[in-house]
């Protein structure tokens, strides 16, 4: 008979898979990262529990594009400042991808809130522009001009934060406790400088960023850095809790209840 595609995978197939992966080379991307200090309260508004605001109301937007071997991906995250116990991170809003598999892996893998947009990063010269788009609005822009090389930083560590759920079937909240991942993020950078620019934020019911305002720009750069990321998950979380927050997951929160109609197949 045939190989039936759908059929189950062998033991071979599956550590040949795993292997490949762990083999994977550097991906080096290209983009624009700003960070601004926003409203205190706005920032703890869209924390949820046990998440807490840091000593500063940060937000960080990075807008990248990633040399993927053989087609390239747009990749973006806009994230405020958190804290989970001793360890500070950033806990990412929104992070829009340009294909499906880059989506599909962080949001089932990591809980990662990843949605398909469009994400752009151009450079002319000195004039930088980047932005991130869902649904014909481009929700964040940056614009600027390069004024200066900085010093390559050494290789750090940032922390993301996110929550892994399963809604549940009958819509009542979720099938099994939500959990919280820390996601740990080793980067080198190889090239880095300064933009002179700013920071535009649209209105958008479906990507509502504009609620956290820029009141002061603390950074604005330009870079090239590979990352190598691991998660883990560090506690169960209380669902009653995390569900008032669900709706950030989703364009529209009725979402969670969308089955296929009674008699379909």
């Amino acid at each position: 008979m045939a190989r039936v595609r759908y059929g189950a995978r062998t033991g071979a197939e599956i550590a040949a898979a795993r292997a490949a992966q762990s083999r994977l080379p550097d991906i080096w991307s290209t983009g624009v990262v700003a960070v601004w200090e926003s409203d205190p309260d706005a920032v703890a508004a869209v924390l949820p529990p046990p998440l807490k605001p840091t000593g500063r109301p940060l937000v960080r937007v990075n807008i990248s594009r990633v040399e993927l071997p053989g087609y390239p991906l747009g990749a973006g995250s806009f994230a405020v400042a958190a804290a989970h116990g001793d360890v500070e991170g950033w806990y990412p809003l929104v992070m829009p991808m340009t294909h499906e598999r880059a989506l599909v892996g962080g949001r089932e893998v990591f809980g990662e809130p990843k949605k398909l947009g469009e994400v752009t990063v151009e450079r002319d010269g000195l004039v930088v522009r980047a932005s991130l788009a869902r649904h014909g609005i481009a929700f964040v822009e940056v614009r600027g001009a390069v004024s200066g090389a900085l010093p390559l930083p050494e290789p750090s560590q940032r922390t993301d934060f996110y929550f892994k759920f399963l809604p549940a079937v009958d819509g009542s909240g979720f099938d099994l406790d939500p959990v919280l991942v820390h996601c740990v993020r080793d980067e080198r950078v190889r090239g880095l400088e300064r933009v002179t620019g700013d920071v535009v934020l649209r209105e958008s019911v479906y990507d509502p960023v504009a609620d956290l305002p820029v009141r002061r720009l603390v950074s604005l750069t330009v870079g090239e850095k590979t990352t190598a990321q691991r998660g883990s998950v560090v506690e169960r979380v209380d669902a009653a809790a995390l569900l008032p927050f669900v709706h950030q997951r989703y364009d529209d929160p009725r979402q969670i209840l969308d089955g296929p109609p009674e008699g379909s197949v």
